[in-house]
């Protein structure tokens, strides 16, 4: 099989109708030129696939994992049974804006086969497109959840200290797991903190692509 390319730039600053065909691009010496061109997420986004859930308001979390049926507070991200899509997670975003009372690591945990949620307060989700439709996925800053797979950390992305949050700097809040967490119908991730945080000691945020199975 021959493949040509189009050596030299293709350049446009309109967009091109769909169903045309546009060469592939090569340099001067017929090296075949692949470029995003937009940010990493821009396609996902335009598609309406990309979806952010964050926080309601600041709040105390849970410590530890939480046991099948006992409240949960904090962020956890459910994708419900039956529904037609996959939760891919790209992005978590973290902060404690109050100085916990003790050091507190924090990440995610995996939950599933999840049947039943109850006694909820809603995150704040919105499609990154903006105007688009409204996620399938739910997403609780408060919850009960009833799950019968064992609840286990997936990822530890850091350590909070003690030390007065006035005197040190900006720290690392948006973590980026390129996709490698995929959430079926049935299974939740949440956030972990190993002791709770401080009284409106945390925030958090998920971002996840939709993804038709």
């Amino acid at each position: 099989m021959l493949i040509q390319n189009q050596v030299g730039p293709v350049a446009t600053t309109t967009s091109i109708s769909a169903g045309l065909q546009s060469p592939a691009r090569a340099g001067q010496l017929g090296d075949t030129i692949v470029s995003e061109l937009h940010g990493r997420y821009y396609e996902t986004a335009y598609r309406r696939n990309l979806f952010l859930a964050t926080s309601p308001a600041a709040s105390v979390t849970s410590a530890g994992i939480v046991a099948s049926a006992a409240a949960y507070t904090g962020l956890v991200l459910y994708n419900p049974v039956g529904n037609s899509n996959n939760l891919v997670l790209n992005k978590v975003g973290l902060s404690f804006p109050v100085t916990p009372a003790a050091a507190i690591t924090y990440g995610l945990t995996t939950l599933g086969v999840v049947s039943a949620v109850a006694t909820t307060t809603a995150a704040t989700t919105r499609n990154l497109f903006l105007g688009g439709s409204a996620p399938t996925a739910l997403a609780y800053s408060v919850a009960t959840i009833t799950y019968s797979t064992a609840a286990l950390p997936a990822h530890i992305l850091g350590t909070v200290g003690t030390g007065a949050i006035t005197v040190f700097g900006q720290i690392q809040g948006m973590y980026d797991l390129e996709g490698s967490l995929v959430i079926p119908p049935g299974y939740a991730a949440s956030i972990y903190t190993s002791t709770a945080s401080n009284t409106a000691g945390f925030w958090g945020s998920f971002q996840w692509e939709e993804v038709p199975i």
